[in-house]
Formats: C-alpha cells, structure tokens, sequence
C-alpha cells in the first residue's frame, strides 16, 4: 500500500487580463471549482502593448479574486504557457472558448502544446451566452461615447471598474 501523498491538481489559466473581466472571472470561478488550484497567471508579450500596467493588472485580479481560497496569482515572460504550465508544476492548462475563432485558434495551440509536453492537458470551457462576447479588448472598444462609464459597468468586477473608468476618464 502506497503512502504518497496524492498529486494536487493544479491548473494554470493565462492571459493579459487587460484589464480582466467578467468573462475572465467566470472562467476563474468554474476553474477554482474543477482543480485544486488555480493558477491565474499574466502572460506578457512583449509585441503587445498593453493599456495597464503589469502591477494594474496583479492588482485587479488580486480584488477580484479575494474569497477564492484555492486561486493564486502570478506572471511570466518570455516562456511558452506551457512551460510555464510545467515550470509550476501544473497538469492542466485551462483556456475559454467564446466563438468559433477561438475555437480554432484554441484548438490549434492544443496540438502545439501536447506536441511541446504531452503531460499537460488543455481543458476547454464556453462561457454562458450573456457574457460569451466579453474580452479586455471588447470593453476597452466601449470607451468613448457619451455614458460608456454606464455600460462597461455590466462587463468588469467593480474594483477593475473603479480604476478603468478613472483611467479613461483622465484621457483628453
């Protein structure tokens, strides 16, 4: 009879979360629920610019995922997600599909990853429909019109709203 202590299923679930959302939150909350651990990870590219800073963006998900025992916060650079994935000692990579572009994309990096290290396994979730279209970027594209302040409110966790509309609200 064995007496190893049972391996702890830990996932990594990456992004820019720039800045994170309601659609990011769902997939953190599902995520906590199906692994022991949840590594919410920022992945920085450096092709990318970025709205928020690197620490913006450690403190927003740091808010919005205060109560969530099991999640815990980190960043990289300069690695493939799956060798970070491996880096921490994580089995899963968890990822959301939103629409058939993602899918595609998804799907693709699925391969590349098991080709890259066959141990670490995609899971794939699909958001309910009301926030299936919600992403940094579809937020940030609100900005602008008279009362946008209004209507992002619907698609980001309350801490990141109070400092993304403060944010835009300094812009000329």
């Amino acid at each position: 009879m064995s007496t190893s202590t049972p391996r702890i299923r830990r996932a990594v679930y990456a992004g820019s979360f720039d800045p994170v959302t309601n659609g990011h939150m769902h997939m953190i909350r599902e995520g906590a629920q199906l692994f022991d651990e949840l590594v919410v990870a920022i992945g920085s590219n450096p092709d990318k610019r970025y709205t928020f800073s690197l620490d913006e963006r450690m403190e927003f998900l740091r808010l919005s995922v205060e109560g969530i025992p099991n999640v815990k916060l980190d960043h990289f650079e300069n690695l493939f997600l799956v060798d970070y994935a491996n880096s921490i000692d994580a089995r899963y990579v968890l990822r959301g599909i939103r629409n058939p572009n993602d899918y595609e994309y998804e799907r693709g990096m699925r391969h590349i990853n098991e080709d890259m290290n066959p141990n670490v396994v995609t899971a794939f979730l699909i958001p309910p429909r009301q926030i299936s279209e919600v992403s940094s970027s579809f937020v940030k594209g609100l900005v602008g019109p008279r009362g946008w302040e209004r209507v992002v409110k619907d698609y980001l966790p309350p801490a990141t709203y109070e400092h993304f509309v403060a944010h835009f609200s300094q812009k000329p």
